[in-house]
């Protein structure tokens, strides 16, 4: 999975959802990917950025659920994981073992962990009904760094 697909499987409602949390804690990348929107859906950033809230959302959705998008969409995934929801990945990084400094992994490519670790890390993780647990596996999963068919076969298995 990339990045893309990831904001292809939201629900207008998760994505407006998330992306008002970024808009609040990171303006300028909302900004940007507003833009980045408005570019994609042939319509003048100014005018998006005057429209309500949800459809400025929704565009910045669609937009990111092409493929041409990935790169932004990476972006988008990463900042939101890394400036909004830390305490988040802090804990993912640390149920998976990986090695990191602040969320910043301390290798370029980690290396899979054993799939029956694997599975026992996703299943800890997933623990509560919070929302942005399954969409930061999903993230985690999709970034290019990141090449662990295990952890994609679980992810896929889920419903």
């Amino acid at each position: 999975m990339r990045s893309f697909q990831v904001f292809a499987g939201m629900t207008p409602e998760r994505a407006a959802s998330m992306l008002r949390k970024l808009s609040q804690e990171v303006p300028a990348i909302f900004r940007e990917a507003v833009d980045a929107a408005a570019l994609a859906s042939k319509t003048r950033p100014v005018y998006l950025r005057r429209q309500p809230f949800e459809r400025r959302a929704e565009t910045v959705r669609r937009a990111l659920s092409r493929v041409a998008s990935n790169t932004m969409a990476d972006e988008l995934l990463a900042v939101y994981f890394l400036e909004c929801r830390k305490e988040l990945l802090l804990e993912w990084l640390d149920v998976a073992g990986l090695a990191h400094e602040d969320g910043a992994l301390e290798e370029d490519m980690p290396k899979q962990p054993e799939e029956a670790v694997l599975r026992e890390a996703v299943t800890k993780f997933q623990g509560d009904d919070d929302p942005d647990r399954p969409l930061l596996l999903r993230s985690f999963a999709a970034q290019q760094a990141i090449d662990w068919p295990a952890l994609d076969a679980l992810l896929d298995a889920e419903p």
